[in-house]
């Protein structure tokens, strides 16, 4: 089927009290687990390319965006494209060529002022390409050498009066928001900011966005989607259930060189993941 619209996705599961999960790819083998996962559960999903993820790729966006985009319209569930943490202005001006229904520019490390005034050259640039736009505000922290635990420091939480603000004067259409979670965490013992998250739904008229997901206990999961969130974000989840898998069949398998008998391994362990979690989101 044609590629949904993120935005569209999203609204609806806003509209459900459900949410909409957004798995971010690096491989080909995680863009077909992803989509098989949806489809095993007959749920909407996006996928995400991440900034890192493109530099990865040697800092083209297309090869993987195109394989993401030929995966997608094949797939029998709606599948969106995001464009994820974008930082360079270059890269965040490549989205709307390259299948992007969606972009989300992260400014967040910046100063309050700084981060709204680039945001809000951002989304006006987006808007104008037709690009649903979601930012960050607060500190989620783990990416990029930050602590990966950058989310519990004084103050870094979001304050739901300045969201307020940000998102009336920056033009978003989403907010992504500091709650307790963190970007790469291996262990699901992040706890969340539940009675901030109320306040943070009840001053917003945006949906809210939970990045740092694969630290998150699930029954966590499922209060932060009863309580307004409506995207969640989830990477590390992935590689944890991949390389978990490749390991041990490789430990298993000493002698093996196809690299096609560990990577379909690693791809179904990370389809199980994504059934799952999107399971837990539409409980």
């Amino acid at each position: 089927m044609p590629l949904a619209a993120t935005g569209d996705l999203v609204t609806a599961a806003a509209g459900a009290r459900t949410a909409v999960a957004a798995f971010n790819i690096i491989t080909l083998e995680h863009v077909e687990a992803v989509i098989a996962g949806a489809e095993s559960v007959a749920a909407p999903v996006v996928l995400q390319v991440s900034e890192n993820a493109v530099k990865f790729r040697y800092g083209r966006l297309l090869p993987l965006a195109r394989a993401a985009a030929a995966a997608a319209e094949r797939a029998s569930v709606p599948v969106a494209l995001h464009l994820d943490h974008v930082q360079s202005d270059d890269l965040l001006r490549q989205a709307s060529s390259a299948g992007f229904s969606s972009v989300m520019y992260d400014a967040a490390r910046l100063p309050y002022e700084e981060n709204l005034a680039a945001t809000r050259a951002a989304a006006d640039w987006a808007h104008a390409q037709g690009l649903w736009i979601e930012a960050e505000l607060g500190a989620v922290g783990g990416k990029n050498g930050e602590p990966p635990l950058g989310a519990h420091a004084p103050g870094a939480r979001t304050d739901p009066a300045e969201a307020r603000a940000f998102v009336a004067d920056s033009g978003v259409d989403a907010l992504a928001v500091a709650i307790g979670s963190s970007h790469a965490m291996t262990t699901r013992t992040a706890a969340l900011d539940h009675d901030r998250l109320k306040r943070l739904t009840a001053a917003l008229g945006v949906p809210l966005v939970l990045h740092g997901s694969s630290g998150v206990p699930d029954d966590e999961l499922a209060a932060a989607v009863a309580g307004g969130i409506a995207k969640v974000n989830v990477g590390t989840a992935l590689n944890i259930a991949m390389t978990g898998a490749v390991r041990e069949f490789l430990a298993a398998h000493p002698e093996a060189v196809d690299s096609r008998k560990y990577l379909s391994v690693g791809r179904e362990a990370m389809a199980g993941t994504v059934a799952r979690l999107i399971r837990v989101l539409n409980a």
